[in-house]
């Protein structure tokens, strides 16, 4: 049978683009569906324009550290609408490159909403609402995820963080529902910027997953820094007044009172309405694409990467993955990607750098383990008389002497985690981690000076 396309991709994410691109400079007939910008989420609404609010937001604890080191600040204040102006601008260009890429790269980019007919066969409808037909060999399905809000009374009245990108103007106070990734990183954003600002989690701690001396000693940072904190509470409705929005809260009898209120409660798969049923492509119960090793799907002929199949939620996964099955679909060399030891940051204030295993996980994997763990006062902050502290902390597996984990809580943690990432993925052992010539004066230095293993207070 002759079809239009050799590989149709739906998503014009990150993923997407580069499995397109790769596809198509290899001599593939490809085209790219996307309903929106090209870019994905990372692009338009995730990564890239969150970045650019951690830097605007960092600025507050900049002036504050100058005065610690003489320096004389005057009147400081805050352009929301050119900042705002400014990274809408940046977005745009950044999803023209994409765009260009693309086209330079040979692929077609279809604009408008695609739906699966059959395993071969998709049903495109554009903005205007006029639908066509197209066919492939193969499909590669890269929609990533979306915004999850929960079902209670008043939600209406709250935001999520794609509506955070084009707020008009800055609330004088705000509450940020979640304790993962996105609300963490937007707590830290909002108080920045000089925002009142309460974090509502209804677990223990934040960051549910990560090693427990990050969460605790992340938390405690946070509020040193101005972000209300408020555990084991779940919103039950959010009512609006004059004076802005009341959110009560489960187990709590005083409710939380702000100007607005977002929430980060998770995020789901885009698989809604994709018509997967018809090409035979199964899913699991919280809508993940289910795909083996090679990212195909139970569909002979469609792969799914990305966010869309819930392996692991990060952009550079996603463009891993897209090489590895352009390798293997297009240039006949089998890759599956490894997504053991993906380095991975959290863009909090301060920011969290993690590679490898907890200290909880070790234990279950390894059974005994080795704890070296240093917190320490930075040379900047002690200079300005400052009480913020770093936090560094290494697993290893004591039978194998391997380090398994790194854990990194402080200014250019994801700087140093990346580099770490190279000799856990390497399977360096804590031997040849203290090899390693510290580099003076710095931070990271203490990562590999760390030589007394760590004993918790309690079983001291």
């Amino acid at each position: 049978m002759s079809y239009d396309f050799d590989l149709f991709v739906v998503g014009a994410g990150s993923g997407g683009v580069r499995a397109a691109r790769l596809a198509a400079m290899g001599g593939a007939r490809v085209a790219v569906a996307e309903a929106d910008r090209v870019g994905g989420t990372c692009v338009i609404r995730g990564c890239v324009p969150k970045k650019f609010m951690v830097y605007a937001s960092e600025f507050a604890h900049v002036f504050e550290d100058a005065k610690g080191f003489g320096w004389t600040i005057g009147e400081t204040s805050f352009d929301w609408a050119q900042f705002i102006g400014r990274k809408d601008d940046e977005i745009a260009r950044l999803s023209g490159i994409y765009s260009t890429n693309l086209k330079k790269a040979g692929a077609d980019i279809v604009h408008g909403r695609a739906k699966f007919i059959d395993a071969h066969t998709l049903e495109i409808t554009g903005e205007d609402g006029k639908t066509s037909k197209i066919t492939a060999d193969k499909v590669l399905i890269a929609t990533g995820g979306q915004v999850h809000m929960p079902d209670l009374p008043g939600i209406e009245h709250a935001i999520s963080s794609n509506e955070c990108f084009h707020l008009e103007a800055l609330p004088k106070s705000i509450a940020v529902v979640g304790g993962g990734y996105i609300a963490v990183e937007f707590a830290g954003i909002f108080a920045g910027l000089g925002v009142d600002t309460t974090l509502i989690y209804r677990g223990p701690n934040i960051l549910r997953g990560f090693d427990e001396d990050v969460r605790v000693h992340l938390a405690d940072e946070m509020e040193k820094r101005g972000v209300r904190i408020i555990l084991s509470a779940t919103p039950e409705s959010i009512e609006k007044t004059d004076a802005g929005l009341i959110m009560h809260l489960d187990g709590h009898t005083t409710p939380c009172e702000t100007e607005a209120v977002m929430f980060a409660t998770g995020r789901r798969a885009a698989t809604v309405d994709l018509g997967l049923d018809k090409a035979g492509v199964k899913t699991n119960e919280d809508g993940t694409i289910v795909v083996d090793d090679f990212s195909q799907t139970s569909a002979d002929n469609i792969w799914a990467i990305g966010d869309v199949t819930g392996r692991i939620n990060l952009t550079p996964v996603a463009i891993r993955e897209a090489v590895a099955f352009a390798e293997t679909v297009f240039h006949d060399r089998p890759l599956a990607f490894d997504h053991d030891c993906v380095p991975t940051a959290v863009f909090s204030q301060p920011p969290v750098g993690v590679v490898g295993l907890s200290e909880s996980e070790a234990r279950h994997e390894h059974r005994r383990v080795d704890i070296y763990l240093a917190r320490f006062r930075p040379m900047k902050v002690a200079f300005k008389g400052g009480d913020e502290r770093t936090l560094m902390k290494l697993v290893v597996a004591q039978d194998t002497q391997k380090v398994v984990g790194v854990h990194i809580v402080g200014a250019d943690a994801p700087e140093m985690i990346q580099l770490a990432a190279i000799a856990v993925k390497m399977g360096v052992t804590k031997q040849q981690w203290d090899m390693t010539c510290a580099l003076h004066p710095t931070a990271a230095e203490e990562l590999v000076t760390m030589r007394e293993k760590y004993v918790p207070p309690e079983l001291a």
